[in-house]
Parts: C-alpha cells; sequence; structure tokens
C-alpha cells in the first residue's frame, strides 16, 4: 500500500471512528434542541444563548487555551517516547486546571451583577450566573482528561467519553426542563457540565501515570511553554467569543430574545450539527500534525491530504442539508423557526471554504507560531463582527446567513496567502479542480431551491444530489480504495 493510500486510510479511519460517535451526539443534540425548542421557544434559547456566551467569554479568559496547548505538547512528548517529560507535562496540566477552573468559577460570582446587566440590561440575572458560575470548574477538569486522552491518541475512550457525557446530560435534563420551563436552563446547564466531568474521569480512570508532586511555583516554571500557548490560544478564543456576544447583545438591541433565540438556532446548525465533522476529523488531525509540526513537507502533505477528506466529506452534506433544510428545521426545532431558513442556506455555502481553511489553520497552532495565530484571530474576528453586524442591519436574518458565508470565504483566502507565504505549502492543481467542482455543485443546489416550480426544482434536486455522492465515492475510491477499506473495518469487527 503507498504511503498516500496509508495516509488518507488514517485519515477517514480516525474521522469514521470519532464521526460515528459524533452521529450518536448529533441525534442527543438534535432531541436536545427539539425538546428545548418546543417547552421554552425561540425566547428560551435567546435567553440560554445570551447565558452560555457571557459564561464563555470569562471561560476563554480564565482557561489558559489548555484543551488545545497541552494536546500539542503531550502529542509531541508521546511521539518522542519521553515519559518521564510525559508524567511532568500531565502533572502541571492536572494541576493548572483545577486553578483555572477556581478562577473561573469565582470571576463570575464576583462579577455575576456586571455581567447581568450587560447581557440582559438589568440585575434580574445575577444568580443565574452565580449558579453557573461552577461550570467553568467542571469544564475545566473535563479538559484536562479529555487533552490528554486526544495527545496519547486514545481516540475510543474520548469517543465514548463524549457521547456518554452528552447522553446523561441530555437525559437528566429533559425532566428538568419539562417541570421549570424557562426556569430550568441553568440546571440543565450544570447537569450537563457535571455529566461530561464524570464520564471524562471514568473514560480515563484506565491512563496511569507516575505521580509528580509539583508546588505552584515549579507547576508554572515546568509547564512554561505549555501555559504561554495555551494563554495565546484562550486570548484567540476569547476574541471569538467576544465577537459572537457582542453580535447577540446588538441583535438583541436592535430587535429583541427571540430575534436572537433564531440566530442561535441558526448558529446552532451551521456550527455545530454540520460543523461536527470538524470535530471528528481535528480529534486525531492536530495531535498527528503536532508530532510533525518541524517538517514542512510533511506538514504540507497531511495539509493536502486532511483538506481533500474534509471536502468530499463535507460536499455531499452540504447539498443534502441545502435539499432538506426546511424539513431539518421542523425535526430540530419546530415550525416557529422557518424564519432561519434563508439564513442557514446562504451560511452553509461557507462550510465549504472552512472545510479548506481549518486544515492550513491549525498549522499555525502546530508550529507554535502564537503572533501569527493571535494577529490574525484578531484581524478574522474583527471581520466576522463588521460583516454580521452590517449583514443584520441591511438584511436581518438573511444578511447573517450571507456574512456567515463570505466571512468563510475570505478566511480560506487569507489563511491560503499566509501559509503559502510563511511556510511554503501549497493546495496542489487537483484539490484546487475538485474544489471548484464542489464548490458548483452547491451552488448549483442553493439557486435551484429557490426555483418555484416544484416539478423542476426537485428534478434538478434528485440529478443534483446523485451527481454530488457519486462524484464524492468516486474520489474517494481513488484515495482509499473504499471495498478494501469497508473490508478491512468488517473484518475487524468480527
Amino acid at each position: 500500500m503507498s504511503d498516500n493510500k496509508k495516509l488518507y486510510r488514517q485519515i477517514l479511519q480516525s474521522t469514521t471512528l470519532f464521526g460515528s460517535v459524533q452521529i450518536f451526539n448529533i441525534i442527543i443534540s438534535v432531541a436536545r434542541s427539539k425538546v428545548i425548542a418546543l417547552l421554552i421557544g425561540p425566547l428560551g434559547m435567546g435567553i440560554a444563548g445570551l447565558l452560555n456566551a457571557a459564561i464563555s467569554v470569562i471561560g476563554g479568559i480564565t482557561s489558559l487555551g489548555l484543551e488545545t496547548s497541552a494536546v500539542k505538547y503531550i502529542s509531541q512528548t508521546n511521539e518522542l517516547d519521553d515519559k518521564a517529560e510525559l508524567n511532568k507535562i500531565v502533572a502541571v496540566l492536572r494541576k493548572t486546571v483545577w486553578f483555572t477552573g477556581f478562577a473561573g468559577a469565582f470571576s463570575v460570582i464576583i462579577l455575576s451583577p456586571w455581567l447581568s446587566i450587560l447581557t440582559f440590561g438589568n440585575s434580574d440575572y445575577t444568580y443565574w450566573f452565580i449558579w453557573l458560575s461552577v461550570t467553568l470548574l467542571f469544564k475545566q477538569l473535563t479538559i484536562g482528561q479529555f487533552a490528554v486522552l486526544q495527545g496519547l491518541r486514545k481516540l475510543k475512550q474520548l469517543a465514548n467519553a463524549n457521547f456518554m457525557g452528552s447522553l446523561f446530560g441530555f437525559l437528566i435534563s429533559i425532566p428538568i426542563y419539562w417541570y421549570y420551563g424557562i426556569n430550568a436552563i441553568v440546571p440543565a446547564i450544570v447537569v450537563s457540565s457535571l455529566a461530561a466531568l464524570f464520564f471524562s474521569w471514568y473514560y480515563s480512570r484506565d491512563v496511569v501515570f507516575d505521580t509528580i508532586k509539583l508546588r505552584n511555583r515549579q507547576a508554572l516554571r515546568e509547564g512554561k511553554g505549555m501555559i504561554k500557548l495555551g494563554v495565546l490560544l484562550s486570548l484567540s478564543g476569547l476574541i471569538a467569543t467576544f465577537s459572537l456576544y457582542v453580535l447577540q447583545i446588538y441583535i438583541s438591541s436592535k430587535s429583541d430574545l427571540v430575534e436572537t433565540g433564531l440566530y442561535n438556532a441558526g448558529f446552532l446548525l451551521l456550527n455545530s450539527y454540520v460543523g461536527m465533522i470538524f470535530t471528528a476529523m481535528g480529534t486525531d488531525y492536530f495531535p498527528r500534525l503536532a508530532a510533525i509540526s518541524d517538517d514542512n513537507s510533511k506538514v504540507s502533505e497531511t495539509v493536502g491530504h486532511q483538506a481533500q477528506i474534509g471536502v468530499l466529506l463535507l460536499t455531499p452534506i452540504i447539498v443534502l442539508f441545502l435539499i432538506f433544510a426546511p424539513l431539518i428545521v421542523r425535526i430540530l426545532f419546530s415550525s416557529d423557526f422557518l424564519a432561519i431558513i434563508p439564513m442557514i442556506s446562504l451560511g452553509i455555502i461557507g462550510m465549504l471554504f472552512r472545510a479548506a481553511s481549518w486544515s492550513v489553520g491549525y498549522v499555525l497552532i502546530a508550529k507554535g507560531d502564537s503572533k501569527l495565530f493571535i494577529r490574525s484571530a484578531f484581524g478574522f474576528n474583527a471581520i466576522f463582527l463588521l460583516l454580521h453586524v452590517m449583514g443584520y442591519y441591511f438584511y436581518g436574518l438573511t444578511g447573517l446567513g450571507a456574512a456567515f458565508a463570505v466571512h468563510y470565504i475570505l478566511h480560506f483566502i487569507i489563511l491560503k496567502f499566509i501559509a503559502q507565504k510563511r511556510y511554503g505549502l501549497y493546495f496542489s492543481r487537483d484539490f484546487l479542480l475538485m474544489f471548484g467542482l464542489c464548490f458548483l455543485l452547491c451552488i448549483g443546489t442553493l439557486m435551484t431551491s429557490y426555483i418555484d416550480n416544484p416539478l423542476i426544482k426537485y428534478l434538478l434536486f434528485a440529478v443534483l444530489a446523485i451527481t454530488t455522492i457519486g462524484y464524492a465515492l468516486i474520489q474517494l475510491n481513488k484515495r482509499i480504495n473504499l471495498r478494501e477499506f469497508v473490508s478491512s473495518k468488517l473484518s475487524k469487527n468480527d
């Protein structure tokens, strides 16, 4: 088997492993969104979205970006098979997440009156924020466990922990929403974060390291590199979270919480449900990329292969999403949310460009190119906020969808230029031709959705769906031999 085919298979195998669990997570998320939409409606989703956005801003400041920087250091050290250094890194991580978790919780408690006023225009939600503060501690402890599993590429345990945490968090929160309605938002968020923490511990219990006692000053000294990179990454995440927070406040001020809830529902569809494919791919991609980050030729090859698989997997999803958008909204939410269809139909085109730029964006983190990463984060989030504010001001929810797409088109173009100039990374001509055809198929499906004649519309939909799926399968087969790949998977399960 050629090295290229092995690499393609490794990418697809890790994606299918974590992706299969992501499918179940999507089902759980769908059920959760359906329950929330039916029991608390757009208003409740607007309140929940603003609460989560505000808490995420504080978490972004206090988390130190350990969910990413720790994975980089653990994967690199594990690749070198340096057990003593690995024990030290894990010890530093486990001590640091307690500190950052408590820092986040106390910060929310202290700032709760101001968070309520800033977010909702009054102090009525102060105690809601106080109760939510504990979720930042739970989340940091969960991050510590997940970073170890991901860095060591213990993907099955990581996938199981994600799935079980989501499942039990959802099951426990159902009766809370049923009995308390909108007042269940805070307890449900706390319960979900606690379930995630429990299962992260449960599935990490077999990963044993030598116990190293570190004083606070020693932990800071030993983990200086990881913490420094993490701080820069957390700053980047904070910028993104703050941009989203400001946007939601802007929408709420120009309209109302119902409109904010509609935006949150649309953003959830694009960023969480469709975006779950990036989670599935990135779980193995980032530690693999970090391990070879010093070799530009290997990095370029890995990025190109990852981008190809990402685009081929995502294109059929986009086409089918565009075809069934009205049905998807009704199933996931309710008919009260049909107003978001133009927004998500335009926005999902941007996800195709995100598949390519996402593969390149990880290079900056893997190489520890922190200054460039922060500058690009500031720039991209400024573009994000400007485009979305302008889009909403002129065209409402539809303008938000267009802004989402334009943002990721610019994201792809700019990152491609940066990677080419900085690291000598190029996308091959074959990839660009494949990407162009996939883009045309997505645009063709979007344009078809505006045809009034039902017969012509659904006939073209059928042709586009068959063509897209057929093309993706043919291209994947060229790279990995699908029949052989599926046979090997089935034989392992026997």
